[in-house]
């Protein structure tokens, strides 16, 4: 796996997780994120793009960065 070095990415979730599966908001709580505004900066790997396209009806992409 390569590594990518210093790339961010800021997320925000955007609705909530209540009436949603169970797994959709484990995601919301694996990206550091649980109540609506709340933004999270993160690393910019392959795991984290995952969890964000598994929720992406919950969460924004604000912000990337290299």
């Amino acid at each position: 796996m390569a590594k990518t070095g210093n790339k961010t990415v800021t997320v925000r979730q955007i609705r909530s997780a209540n009436r949603k599966p169970e797994v959709q908001a484990a995601t919301l709580r694996g990206l550091g994120l649980g109540k609506i505004r709340r933004e999270r900066t993160l690393e910019d790997t392959p795991a984290v793009r995952g969890m964000i396209r598994a929720a992406g009806h919950l969460v924004e992409v604000v912000e990337e960065s290299t």
